[in-house]
């Protein structure tokens, strides 16, 4: 379990997240058409997950317009923006936010996502949340990068994340 906080108050997430240079597992999650996006459909590309609790805090929304913005001078890569907040909330943010260069996709059918990988907040006012993480996968899935942000309220390290593309 990583020891995260949450306004300055402890908390937990359900584990760790993957190891570098492991190949991530496949995962099932609903686009804003409500159809379902596995990690296959991602074949080739190179991958920032942009993993956040919801779209509709201000910290998740900054990451979310910060990755549009660097996505859009990214060769050969996908930024996926990855919560558990309904498909219809996704596809309303990033139609007020003008953001065309990340893709959201939603957890809330099962949590499965989040609980393989070790990103649930266990405890408190975002539990069974995600928590604020940046994995960044090569063309062949391999897990080149990870960030588990300490403090839900922080944005995640943007730099480190693209340079792990570099």
């Amino acid at each position: 379990m990583a020891k995260i906080t949450l306004g300055g108050t402890p908390i937990e997430t359900s584990g760790s997240l993957p190891n570098l240079e492991t190949i991530l597992s496949n995962f099932e999650l609903a686009a804003n058409d409500l159809s379902t996006k596995t990690l296959k459909d991602y074949k080739g590309f190179r991958k920032i997950l942009n993993i956040f609790p919801s779209v509709d805090t201000g910290v998740c929304a900054a990451s979310s317009r910060k990755f549009n913005e660097e996505a859009s001078s990214l060769e050969n890569t996908k930024v996926l923006c990855i919560s558990r907040d309904l498909p219809f909330a996704q596809s309303r943010f990033c139609g007020a936010e003008g953001l065309n260069n990340v893709e959201m996709l939603s957890d809330f059918k099962t949590g499965y996502f989040g609980q393989k990988n070790g990103l649930d907040i266990k405890e408190g006012a975002f539990d069974g949340l995600h928590s604020r993480v940046v994995m960044v996968l090569d063309e062949n899935n391999k897990v080149i990068y990870t960030e588990q942000v300490p403090e839900i309220g922080q944005e995640p390290n943007y730099k480190a994340a693209l340079n792990a593309l570099k």
